[in-house]
């Protein structure tokens, strides 16, 4: 039958997962870092998932598609719910081949637990008396949603756009990247808001020097990045700008300009 269903473009997709989170029943999954349409019948064809895409990547389209199958969905949700339950960050199905999905949520809620390697030189150290190190944090509030649009510290500022988690899996992340700078942190996945419109009003109001974006290297982290730099678009100045992206076990996996 013809009938209509999201479509995501692939190109567009920057892999956040939010999508898959809106959707009730369960049709959309990340594959390979980016959504996909996993069974034609579990989609609804209402577009939950259309207005949380950050990036737009997410539309309708009439084509020929197997019907919406209520029992199908209530079955899938049902396996998704006892997985969950038992701690499963990934999943394993036997449903038909489009469906074969390692990770249905967002891969960066996927469940990993982190070890670091200690050199021999610090194993045989005596302990050393613990370390108290100066905070670089110089403006308040943090939060890109409570952040005044205009405020002191905002003129001249070396802007850093920086995701919740990136300070506490970068162990230095207070000298190398907060030193010296006017800090903003938020979490897409969390807030409910478009960071974008926020940023470019900030940008826009102040005499801002430069922007740092650093991100975690999960997927979600990309509507962070999305926003700021469609913030330095939209305000109409050229800033120099660059990007930082941090690996879940502290390490800087890439740095663009």
């Amino acid at each position: 039958m013809v009938r209509r269903v999201i479509h995501i473009d692939q190109e567009k997709c920057n892999g956040c997962g939010i999508c898959a989170n809106a959707c009730h029943e369960g049709a959309i999954g990340i594959v390979d870092g980016k959504a996909q349409l996993l069974r034609d019948d579990y989609c609804d064809g209402l577009g939950d998932c259309l207005p949380t895409c950050p990036t737009g990547a997410i539309t309708f389209v009439e084509r020929e598609a197997a019907a919406y199958d209520e029992e199908a969905v209530k079955a899938h949700m049902e396996r998704r719910k006892q997985e969950q339950a038992a701690g499963h960050g990934s999943v394993s199905h036997t449903e038909p081949a489009k469906e074969a999905v390692a990770f249905t949520g967002c891969p960066g809620s996927r469940a990993r637990q982190i070890s670091h390697e200690e050199t021999d030189a610090a194993q045989n150290e005596a302990p050393a008396a613990p370390l108290h190190l100066q905070s670089q944090l110089t403006n308040w509030p943090v939060q890109i949603k409570l952040a005044p649009v205009r405020a002191p510290y905002f003129n001249k500022a070396r802007l850093l756009i920086a995701a919740d988690c990136t300070a506490y899996a970068y162990a230095n992340f207070h000298q190398e990247f907060l030193k010296g700078k006017v800090a903003l942190i938020g979490c897409p996945k969390l807030d409910d808001v478009d960071y974008s419109e926020k940023l470019t009003e900030i940008i826009q109001n102040n005499d801002i020097q430069s922007v740092t974006i650093v991100r975690m290297e999960v997927p979600c982290c990309g509507g962070l990045q999305h926003a700021a730099m469609t913030a330095l678009q939209n305000s109409g100045k050229f800033i120099p700008w660059q990007v930082v992206t941090i690996s879940v076990d502290g390490k800087i996996l890439d740095q663009a300009f």
